[in-house]
């Protein structure tokens, strides 16, 4: 049987003193230079001579000099030491400096239509981040895969393991194409849907009920007999652009389709709620810049489209009331 390689029991600080005195020549110089005094310079050579079981240093009165083997260590150390305060000052920089690798993972829904836009223009701004998305509707454990960011959609907030502080609260409205407008008539109350195609996400057999509510606050239920349903939204979007019926789709889904003027908001006063998008990361340390960044990019992004869709609605509002 090969015997474990013997590992370093010692401290990091009584081998840079020692490396010190080695590179300065004298204890005294060593201690200015490590900000101690002789005496504890001098107890961290001596226990790094008893952790690794050798005489580092020869001493006599006047002054002190490395043994072969310290002189051995010495250069072994110095190396080592290198390497880690290299390795220190990347972990640093990642905290502050905004470069290196950056996995997301999202829905179907965001991860399809919303998270490539984002993450176009932020690779335009941040081009020394490199970004591996993970795009699934399972909820994927971050520490076991490695994921720096899941944007996550719905209402709670995870357990006390992560973050998750929220980046737009969603709202599902109704859209329908041109192509399906310029068959049907555009509805004008919320009882008109009944005579309508309706595309949906996630709904049992039969007919749905949908609840809604406006921006006073008014909440009623409308019940609908969907003529095609999908398993996601991403789905549910490309259905009502291909003029498939009236689609109900969150906002955040709809609104480049909507700039686009590929789809026209239906009932642009009334919306359901969606809950929320949330960015969770794991709890208990900080975030490295490129996560950071990311999600404070996500949260202006979403801002911005939330409040071109609002402006849309305004629009669409006042053009059904001219």
């Amino acid at each position: 049987m090969v015997a474990a390689p013997e590992t370093f029991g010692g401290n990091l600080d009584d081998v840079r003193a020692f490396c010190a005195v080695v590179d300065l020549g004298s204890v005294t110089r060593a201690a200015a230079f490590v900000r101690e005094t002789k005496g504890s310079v001098s107890r961290r050579v001596s226990r790094l001579e008893a952790v690794l079981g050798v005489t580092l240093l020869a001493r006599n009165p006047r002054a002190v000099s490395p043994t072969v083997e310290g002189l051995a260590f010495h250069a072994r150390a110095q190396e080592s030491l290198a390497l880690l305060d290299e390795a220190l000052e990347t972990a640093r920089g990642a905290r502050t400096e905004p470069r290196g690798h950056l996995r997301v993972t999202a829905s179907i829904d965001f991860g399809v239509e919303i998270l490539p836009d984002l993450v176009a223009s932020f690779r335009s701004l941040y081009p020394q981040i490199t970004i591996e998305l993970l795009i699934t509707d399972s909820r994927l454990d971050l520490a076991a895969n490695r994921v720096d960011l899941a944007l996550r959609l719905g209402g709670a907030h995870p357990d006390s393991g992560y973050t998750a502080p929220i980046l737009a609260d969603l709202t599902i409205g109704l859209y329908a194409s041109p192509a399906y407008l310029a068959r049907r008539p555009v509805p004008t109350t919320l009882d008109d849907l009944a005579g309508h195609d309706v595309v949906i996400a996630r709904e049992r057999l039969g007919a749905s009920q949908i609840r809604v509510s406006d921006r006073l606050g008014r909440e009623a239920r409308i019940t609908v007999r969907p003529a095609v349903r999908a398993t996601d939204y991403a789905t549910v979007l490309r259905l009502t652009l291909a003029g498939a019926g009236i689609g109900h789709v969150p906002s955040l889904v709809a609104a480049k389709a909507l700039a686009a003027g590929s789809l026209i908001p239906i009932l642009p006063d009334w919306a359901s709620r969606g809950g929320t998008l949330r960015a969770v990361s794991l709890a208990g340390r900080e975030l490295p810049a490129r996560v950071r960044l990311f999600r404070e990019h996500v949260r202006t992004e979403l801002t911005r489209s939330r409040s071109g869709w609002d402006g849309d609605r305004a629009d669409a509002h006042a053009a059904r009331g001219a």
